[in-house]
């Protein structure tokens, strides 16, 4: 059962959150919670400020998120902080201390250090919860997940030493799983072998709730939310948009690249693999309808659903060299390759390329790099406006309803993915809202089978 950081904003969150966990803990339950919603963000302001050395500010903002745990931590518990809890929350906030002083007298932030420092508010988050679990007479044990996911030294971006996680999962963290018992972790956080604290990415306690159930072999992976599922849209962008009932991995994870917030991408891949299902619900409508995702499952719908990503960065890249010459594409992509910068999108004619990337891309060294070999034109603020589906290459007419339907907006580039699943476009940034709307209304909305 994996929480994100609306589910335990507050003291009140977390009561909905401990009724969840206690229907569910005859099955036997592991709890991975996220932060605290809006912690993370305060923990990488104080750090940035630590790093222009203006320590103030850095104590006064972690003072602040101290102050929060503290006032939540009295609201479940009538005014007096159980001693262990608040041993706990001391232990990890005087830590933070100690590591915003260090930043600030280097003005040095590493990435070591600011995953060190991220790290507090899943650790701080779970200590309230599993203390609360305890009050009200729920078997459960605090877990600290560092002491099994294992991972590389990528700091912000680390990937688990998946033998290793499997090992210390079934020797540390399995033995404490079992039926009338809940076991709270953290999602987000891993370690090195040395025990450098690690993370996984923003958003990543999705993906490291997929990889203890892969790890447990559990009977099923829930992803708690604040919407109903995973939507036909994002519902702030369509307000018609509504949950879809079931999805294949395929889908799932092409929603999930393309822009659908309510899953991490790397999600899919460990339930895959152990061919668990995954269900997304809402938190505090346990009784609505949700989403089941699984290796073979399918929205039995040609259209499923829409997602968008951007802003994003659309670089056309124009030389004759490419005019029947062999390994142009290798030198080209070479370049995005050695500089670390990951793309989207492609189309190609006889002398350019077009493709997109993430906005906060290198673009001044992308630029240089790439002057020697071709000329390059720039179009920022754009955006990725997919549509997903079972098949939509064997749809006859289905790229024509979809133009049809985006009707004047301007599209600029046109992909459709080589697994048949996603047929993407690209736009103007602030028109986004318009094409999906567009698109929802015409394709799901209405049209049948579409």
């Amino acid at each position: 059962m994996k929480f994100g950081g609306s589910s335990v904003a507050d003291a009140e969150c977390m009561k909905q959150v401990a009724s969840l966990v206690e229907a569910a803990a005859a099955r036997g339950a592991l709890v991975v919670l996220s932060a605290m919603g809006k912690t993370t963000d305060g923990l990488f302001v104080a750090a940035r400020a630590a790093e222009r050395g203006d320590l103030d500010l850095a104590l006064s903002t972690a003072a602040q998120l101290r102050a929060r745990h503290e006032e939540s931590a009295r609201a479940l518990f009538d005014g007096a902080i159980p001693s262990e809890l608040r041993t706990g929350l001391a232990m990890h906030f005087d830590a933070l201390d100690v590591l915003l002083r260090g930043v600030a007298m280097l003005r040095e932030l590493s990435p070591r250090s600011l995953d060190a420092i991220a790290g507090t508010g899943e650790l701080s988050s779970t200590r309230v919860f599993a203390a609360l679990l305890r009050a009200r007479g729920l078997d459960s044990t605090w877990f600290d997940a560092r002491d099994a996911l294992l991972t590389d030294r990528r700091f912000g971006q680390a990937r688990p030493n998946v033998a290793q996680f499997k090992d210390r999962v079934q020797s540390h963290l399995s033995p404490l799983v079992c039926p009338g018992r809940a076991v709270v972790t953290q999602g987000y956080i891993g370690a090195t072998e040395d025990g450098l604290t690690t993370t996984l990415g923003r958003g990543g306690s999705d993906y490291s709730a997929a990889l203890f159930g892969a790890a447990l072999r559990v009977d099923e992976v829930q992803i708690w939310t604040d919407v109903e599922g995973v939507m036909t849209c994002d519902p702030r962008q369509v307000p018609a948009a509504r949950p879809i009932a079931r999805l294949g991995f395929a889908e799932a994870a092409e929603l999930a690249a393309f822009g659908a917030k309510v899953l991490h991408p790397a999600t899919i891949q460990p339930a895959v693999e152990a061919a668990i299902p995954v269900t997304v619900r809402h938190t505090f409508r346990p009784d609505g309808r949700f989403t089941t995702i699984t290796a073979d499952g399918s929205s039995g719908r040609i259209v499923t659903a829409l997602a968008a990503r951007g802003p994003i960065t659309v670089l056309t890249v124009t030389s004759s060299r490419m005019l029947e010459q062999s390994g142009y594409l290798a030198r080209l992509f070479d370049v995005f390759g050695r500089l670390g910068v990951s793309v989207d999108l492609v189309t190609t004619a006889e002398v350019s390329v077009s493709l997109s990337v993430d906005a906060d891309a290198p673009l001044d060294r992308l630029l240089a790099e790439l002057a020697p070999i071709a000329t390059v034109e720039v179009a920022r603020d754009r955006a990725i406006v997919s549509v997903i589906g079972e098949r939509l290459k064997a749809q006859p007419g289905l790229p024509a309803r979809v133009f049809t339907t985006l009707g004047d907006i301007e599209v600029e580039m046109i992909s459709l993915g080589a697994n048949e699943i996603n047929l993407s476009v690209v736009v103007r940034k602030e028109i986004v809202g318009e094409a999906l709307t567009r698109l929802h209304r015409g394709l799901i909305e209405v049209g049948g089978d579409a």
